[in-house]
């Protein structure tokens, strides 16, 4: 557990740190474009992180699975360097099939997408640099070797540079393009310094690049693969791709408003996020007291969660007036509800990851696919009913369905001894031996 802490204190540092910094942009950014400009914007950047969500593979658990030592804690370089390799060899499929998908996406766009004309290709060249600066292979670098605190210093670049690039846009190109060439900025920046960040703590060979030797040596590889990418990629749908649909059935100013309101009140899913990233390395190499310690975080995360849930009714009007205007107070209540979404999410978030550590991810995938089908489903429906908050409703009652299915599974999972033995088909939280 303190090796948990010592990584959540890292890792929330840093949030905390990003979620300051993100205020202001946010700030600047709502208050400079107004309601449909900014509707605008939070429209190319939910598009351009959808497709990298869609089309990258979450390395870094790969990374954290097999680079880890088998027998005794710590980290075996040889296999570190093989994963990794594994990991960039992902990284430029996804490049690939990520960049075709922007081209597809963006053609297509001004026939469900309230963006105008004039956008498009700067929405097109904002997805190419999304999908060329994905980051997971060298967090998860860092994250074996237990260097949170130079990820974090690394990962503080991109909150310092979309500050200063949306107050340089404020001042100098007070439009969407402005803001957009910002975010890319960002995104680039922080990019380059954890690859720098991270070869520093292991390098990396070219010669080791592969989509072949792990497979070759590991059972299950491509199914975990398969399982962490589509449960990303749920994790993308519940979220950016809500954004996108928003705006389809609702216009660029309710995208806008809810993207606010989300970003205040989901703030919490960083948090779970944070949560999973850091007990995962640690459930992985401690085998035997992997459910106390996801036990342990759940019950941290409740607390932590009805706390924030609370201070967002009580606090969230005025915050919403101060950070991007009085014109996008009408969204409180759909805030409100993201909020409860969030503290759910907090609570879910040590359950999921004690699933992926035990070898289940397909199983994680599977609890998160029909809630996430059902909220995308009913979202029309429910923005005709109650606007942004029925909305967030939808986000809510997918975030209900999910956690309750990772609790189902897990009770599961015990009864029949599978978090701490292997499965009838070999699958184990450690790597299969090496094949002969």
């Amino acid at each position: 557990m303190k090796q948990v802490f010592a990584n959540m204190g890292w890792l929330l540092g840093g949030r905390g740190f990003n979620a300051v910094l993100s205020l202001l942009y946010l700030a600047i950014a709502a208050r400079t474009l107004g309601t449909d400009g900014f509707g605008y914007m939070a429209l190319i950047i939910a598009l351009g992180q959808a497709i990298t969500g869609f089309s990258s593979f979450q390395t870094w658990q790969f990374i954290v699975r097999w680079g880890a030592d088998p027998e005794n804690p710590g980290v075996d370089i040889e296999r570190a360097r093989e994963a990794t390799g594994f990991a960039v060899a992902l990284d430029l499929l996804s490049f690939a099939g990520g960049t075709v998908a922007s081209a597809v996406l963006v053609l297509t766009a001004p026939l469900w997408l309230d963006v105008p004309p004039d956008l498009m290709w700067l929405t097109f060249w904002y997805c190419v640099i999304s999908v060329a600066t994905i980051r997971t292979t060298p967090t998860g670098m860092l994250r074996l070797h237990s260097e949170y605190g130079k990820a974090t210093w690394a990962e503080a670049v991109q909150p310092v540079i979309r500050a200063a690039g949306a107050g340089l846009a404020w001042w100098l190109m007070p439009t969407v393009t402005g803001f957009i060439l910002a975010f890319a900025a960002s995104e680039v920046g922080t990019a380059l310094a954890l690859w720098v960040v991270a070869a520093q703590v292991q390098p990396v060979s070219l010669a080791s690049v592969s989509l072949k030797a792990i497979p070759a040596r590991y059972d299950g590889v491509w199914r975990f693969v398969v399982s962490t990418n589509l449960s990303s990629s749920l994790a993308v749908a519940g979220k950016q791709v809500m954004i996108l649909l928003v705006g389809t059935f609702g216009g660029a100013y309710l995208a806008g408003g809810f993207r606010i309101a989300n970003q205040l009140g989901v703030a919490l899913i960083a948090l779970a996020q944070t949560i999973s990233k850091a007990i995962l390395p640690e459930l992985v190499q401690s085998r035997d007291s992997a459910v106390e310690i996801a036990r342990r975080m759940a019950n941290i995360a409740a607390i932590a969660g009805v706390t924030a849930v609370v201070t967002a009714i009580l606090f969230g009007r005025e915050g919403l007036a101060l950070i991007a205007g009085e014109q996008f107070t009408g969204f409180y209540w759909a805030m409100i509800i993201l909020s409860i979404a969030g503290a759910v999410e907090l609570v879910g978030a040590s359950l999921e990851s004690l699933l992926i550590s035990a070898g289940k991810a397909h199983i994680a995938f599977l609890v998160r696919l029909v809630p996430t089908i059902l909220a995308l489903l009913m979202l029309e429906s429910a923005i005709g009913w109650k606007g942004a908050q029925g909305a967030g409703f939808a986000v809510l009652g997918s975030s209900l369905l999910a956690v309750v299915g990772f609790y189902v599974a897990i009770v599961n999972l015990k009864q029949f001894r599978l978090v701490v033995e292997p499965d009838d088909e070999g699958a184990d939280q450690r790597p299969a031996p090496p094949k002969n």
